[in-house]
């Protein structure tokens, strides 16, 4: 019999996480933290990034003074820090001068997405969590 090798991927909290950033140690990557694995997120294209600024926009006027419009920025869940497209949420805006949103602060999240689709299901499965 040959002897089988499991290989255990750890995973990072959200504190971890926050460690390491504020250590400087992911200061040059594209990651968020998807389901406790640190991911490498694919680049922009112009359509998708134009696409979500136009949305962000639009809503910013739409919700003047009724919502936080959070364009490209992170929101801490249980086990992940996603950056969604778009996030709707809770004022005031200063709440989240020392933490990002969590799950009872959002009332909304937009992803745009052409063919990342597929390579988002971690954060798909959490986006779910939160709108249920």
């Amino acid at each position: 019999m040959g002897d089988s090798i499991v290989k255990t991927l750890a995973k990072w909290s959200i504190d971890e996480y926050h460690r390491m950033i504020q250590a400087g140690v992911l200061c040059d990557r594209n990651v968020e933290l998807l389901e406790g694995e640190i991911i490498e997120m694919s680049p922009e294209t112009p359509i998708h990034y134009n696409t979500a600024k136009r949305g962000s926009k639009y809503l910013e006027e739409l919700l003047a003074n009724q919502a936080e419009v959070r364009f490209n920025g992170p929101i801490t869940l249980a086990n992940s820090e996603p950056e969604p497209d778009i996030a709707i949420a809770r004022l005031p805006d200063s709440t989240y001068n020392n933490r990002h949103p969590k799950p009872e602060d959002i009332f909304w999240l937009i992803e745009v997405a052409n063919t990342s689709l597929k390579n988002n299901k971690p954060a798909k499965s959490d986006f779910k969590v939160i709108l249920n």
